[in-house]
């Protein structure tokens, strides 16, 4: 797969899951088997987070080599990893109750954290270090 198709596909994902996030928080949290007004308006503001990065990497997505993206992909790479740990540490403590609450997510966090870890090392090395004074 393209990186530039790889990043749609990131984009699309995380507008979807924070588009929902931000109309459906209730709906978002009963699937994990919370029901929490405090944590309905914590979705949501994480749903912001995820919009702003879905317009991130949809703007981005067809950028040639730079240490810009390079930046962009790791830093998307952090978040899958620190979203997939989160969840999965969130299971075992009991906080999220049921495991198919966290199920499809951890998937699809090893997928994009696959795909960014991926793409972001495989910069031209020409162009991928080259700095502005």
């Amino acid at each position: 797969m393209k990186r530039s198709t790889f990043l749609l596909c990131a984009a699309l994902i995380a507008l979807a899951v924070g588009s929902f996030a931000l109309l459906a928080p209730a709906t978002l949290l009963a699937s994990k088997g919370i029901t929490s007004a405090a944590a309905n308006v914590w979705v949501q503001e994480v749903s912001i987070f995820l919009i702003a990065s879905s317009v991130t990497v949809f703007l981005v997505r067809r950028h040639s080599d730079s240490p810009t993206l390079k930046a962009v992909l790791i830093g998307n790479l952090f978040v899958q990893i620190g979203l997939f740990a989160a969840e999965v540490l969130a299971f075992i403590a009991g906080t999220i109750p049921l495991l198919s609450g966290i199920v499809g997510n951890s998937v699809v966090h090893v997928l994009l954290a696959t795909g960014f870890g991926y793409y972001a090392p495989t910069m031209h090395e020409a162009n991928a270090h080259r700095t502005k004074p």
